[in-house]
């Protein structure tokens, strides 16, 4: 039992404390289910050399080579809904432990919503038509559902009393849960998101929410738990479901703001942030997922990338690169951003540190992001170059930190003028961080 486990840093409670001690979360992986991947130890290993220390870890079954939940009974092919499967958890288990190993956070998605249409619906044991637990009379699941899961088609989401009280269904749901819980519960480096990007009825998740609570509770352990919604933009209603609900929710996901760009990505974030220091529950921000990569439809390698800086330099309290193709995963762009990143936000204090793009003067749209204790550290992410003023009525010295080359440029000397310094970056185009102080 891990009697330091992770939770909000009492000193700022927009961040985390594990093992007594604050944290900012990087990461970035290959793939969401990473419990499921034959080299997972390689790959956590390869995050943790470059600073990274958080993963998402989605249930899911979903791709080829992936073990299911449940022990399949090889002569008929249906699959036992009492019975689990020893793979799947076996690798689960493998991954907690490799994980609490190398103090890697894991953010665990109890539910996939895309596991549960389509295709994967197709062979998923909870399919009435795979398992030997129920019909699809008794359980009033449709044995296909051809269309997005975002139609939400899908009666597996509405079994909780306060919406359809499925319990011919729910007390499998149930025990899925419980044997999650089992395999986590006894760790304390573990957070929990109820589904994957819902829009559905937020009933289903705070029924989760308060089951986790209450088995977690039986057990005398503390639990740490979010919702994560489809909505791209974080002012529609769906993310007030967690943030106005601060006895279920002890840290918010706001990783679809990545579908955002610019200055409207930025600025969305800053208002929620404020939102919820108005609300008077602060809470970690989370971002489980940054989509961005010339490889994939959710936004270009340039917006992932920048999206990842200006979550960080704006106050989230964790980052991590959404896996592959639409997003960096743990390739070399992203090894080095998680690299940099770590360099710079390890010089400052970061936990008693604000936004601060107040500070410059001088700055175009998208420019460049500022995070500081104003008259100690500035912490400064540049896009593309750049060219502009930071508040000081002191001299100040700056260190250039080229992100892709993850290494500092010799120290300068900045004096003041007029009660503010001229910074200009080492060349004028690039992504580059820069650390100041007096």
């Amino acid at each position: 039992m891990n009697h330091q486990p992770i939770q909000p840093y009492p000193a700022n409670p927009f961040y985390w404390q594990y093992k007594g001690r604050p944290v900012l979360l990087l990461g970035g992986s290959v793939e969401d289910n990473l419990f499921q991947i034959e080299q997972v130890e390689e790959h956590l290993d390869l995050l943790a050399s470059v600073g990274g220390n958080y993963v998402r870890c989605t249930m899911s079954s979903r791709d080829p080579g992936d073990a299911w939940p449940f022990a399949q009974d090889p002569a008929t092919g249906l699959y036992d809904l009492t019975q689990p499967g020893e793979e799947y958890w076996r690798r689960f288990s493998r991954f907690v432990e490799l994980t609490s190993q190398r103090d890697i956070v894991m953010q665990i998605e109890v539910w996939d919503r895309f596991d549960f249409a389509r295709a994967p619906w197709n062979d998923n044991p909870f399919n009435p038509k795979n398992n030997r637990n129920y019909s699809a009379d008794e359980s009033g699941l449709k044995e296909r559902i051809d269309t997005h899961p975002g139609r939400r088609e899908s009666d597996f989401f509405h079994s909780v009393p306060a919406l359809q009280n499925n319990q011919t269904v729910l007390r499998y749901q149930q025990a899925f849960v419980e044997r999650l819980l089992e395999e986590t519960l006894g760790h304390g480096h573990i957070l929990y998101c109820m589904d994957n990007e819902t829009n559905d009825d937020p009933e289903w998740g705070w029924y989760w929410a308060r089951f986790i609570r209450e088995r977690a509770a039986a057990a005398g352990v503390e639990v740490q738990l979010t919702e994560m919604w489809d909505a791209w933009d974080l002012s529609n209603p769906q993310h007030a479901n967690t943030i106005d609900h601060p006895e279920l929710f002890s840290f918010v996901d706001f990783s679809q703001n990545n579908h955002q760009q610019s200055e409207t990505h930025y600025l969305n974030f800053q208002t929620q942030r404020q939102r919820i220091i108005d609300s008077g529950h602060i809470r970690p921000i989370n971002i489980v997922k940054t989509y961005g990569a010339n490889t994939g439809h959710h936004g270009t390698s340039r917006n992932g990338q920048e999206s990842f800086w200006r979550h960080l330099l704006g106050g989230a309290a964790s980052a991590r690169f959404h896996r592959p193709p639409s997003g960096h995963g743990l390739d070399t762009i992203a090894q080095a951003n998680i690299r940099s990143a770590r360099m710079l936000t390890d010089r400052i204090d970061i936990f008693n540190s604000r936004p601060a793009n107040d500070l410059l003067e001088g700055r175009s749209r998208n420019e460049a992001f500022c995070m500081a204790q104003p008259g100690k550290t500035y912490a400064l992410y540049f896009t593309d170059g750049g060219d502009l003023w930071l508040k000081s009525d002191t001299d100040l010295t700056v260190e250039w930190l080229p992100i892709h080359d993850s290494h500092w440029l010799k120290p300068q000397h900045l004096p003041s003028e007029g009660g503010r310094v001229h910074l200009v970056t080492p060349e004028y185009t690039g992504y580059w961080g820069a650390l100041l102080r007096p």
